[in-house]
Parts: C-alpha cells; sequence; structure tokens
C-alpha cells in the first residue's frame, strides 16, 4: 500500500512539473521567432546567464548568441537554433536545478554545485541510469522528488551551480553519493558508502565495494 501511495506521488510530481511536450520538444526557434516560446527561451538564458536583457518575445542576435553559448556549455551542436535538442536540455537543466534547490539551497554555492555534480557523476557511471532525467526519477535517489519540494521553482544561483558541474566543476570530487549525517536515516548510505569530504552540512561519498 505504502509503495503503491509512493508511485502515485512520483507520477503526480513528474506531471506537474514536467514542460509540455508539444511545444518542448516540437518548436524550432531562432532568429526572427516571437511570442510566448520565445519569452520562456529568454527567461531561461537569462537564469542562466546567457542573457543580460529582459525578455522581450523576440529572437534577435542577443538571444542567438546566448543559445550558442548554451550549446558550446552543453555539448550540442552549436548553430544558435533553439530545436528539440536544445529546447530537451534546458527540460533536463530545469529539472537539475530543482533537485539542487531542494537538497541544497541554504548551502554554499560550493555545496550546490557539488550536488549538481553528483547527478552528473551518476549519469556517466554504469552503476545509475544513463540520462538525467533516468537519475533524478529512479526510486529514492532524491528526497525532493519524493517530499513534493522538487516542484518548486528553483532560483538563479541552482542554474548557475549546474552550469558550473556541467562544464567541469566537481568540488564533490567525483562522488556519486551525498547526505546529511546529522539527518539521515537509512542505514544503507551508513554501511554501504565511502566518505570522501565534507561541505557544509553534506557529506559527499561513494559506493564503498
Amino acid at each position: 500500500m505504502l509503495k503503491s501511495i509512493h508511485i502515485l506521488v512520483l507520477v503526480t510530481i513528474m506531471l506537474f512539473t514536467s514542460p509540455k511536450v508539444s511545444s518542448a520538444y516540437t518548436d524550432v526557434l531562432q532568429r526572427g521567432s516571437q511570442g510566448p516560446s520565445v519569452t520562456a527561451l529568454q527567461e531561461k538564458l537569462a537564469l542562466l546567464g546567457y542573457l543580460e536583457i529582459e525578455p522581450t518575445g523576440y529572437y534577435g542576435t542577443l538571444t542567438e548568441q546566448g543559445v550558442r553559448e548554451l550549446q558550446e556549455d552543453f555539448n550540442l551542436s552549436v548553430d544558435g537554433v533553439a530545436g528539440p535538442r536544445t529546447s530537451y536540455r534546458l527540460i533536463e537543466i530545469e529539472k537539475m536545478a530543482r533537485v539542487v534547490h531542494g537538497e541544497a539551497r541554504g548551502e554554499s554555492y560550493q555545496g550546490q554545485v557539488a550536488v549538481a555534480a553528483v547527478i552528473k557523476n551518476r549519469v556517466h557511471s554504469p552503476a545509475f541510469p544513463s540520462t538525467i532525467e533516468g537519475v533524478i526519477y529512479q526510486a529514492n535517489a532524491f528526497t525532493p522528488v519524493a517530499n513534493g519540494q522538487f516542484a518548486l521553482p528553483p532560483n538563479y544561483i541552482a542554474y548557475h551551480a549546474v552550469k558550473d558541474a556541467w562544464k567541469g566543476w566537481d568540488p564533490s570530487q567525483g562522488s556519486t553519493y551525498f547526505y546529511n549525517p546529522q539527518t539521515a536515516t537509512s542505514s544503507w548510505i551508513f554501511d554501504n558508502t565511502a566518505p570522501r569530504l565534507s561541505i557544509g552540512n553534506h557529506l559527499f561519498a561513494v559506493y564503498d565495494d
């Protein structure tokens, strides 16, 4: 019964926090495009530090340059066009930022980057799902997904933490786990991981085999 409730809560969170697929994956935005989709794109670029003007809803030179910088930093083909792959990567970035915000808001910036780095490290580890969404939605992986904090809008600090982690900064030193040793209730994390370092309230660790 409790397992069924957990699954229902997880599905509900995914439905209410995932962007609409119909627009996010099919719109192709490029220089000259305009409208609400462009505004939404500009808002994300601004949060990530790629656009320093207020959203206008018009896809001009500055927006195109911001998209190029995003694509370069997040390992996409650099063409300045916000097509399906770029839109999908922005969705992934937002979801990572939601986890960072839920897990580490109030921690130092280094601590927030470290949490983002753990997500990236899991994606690149054969022991975890190979996609960002797979890692984030893995059962019992991240507390905010289970308790609803994942639905909280992330701030620009969380977005920048994701950006810096994806560009290669890893304060966690390759960790694939983190937890607060003062509040953690699962004995598994203590028995099966080897600590590497502490940052703020979090202890970062790897699987101890």
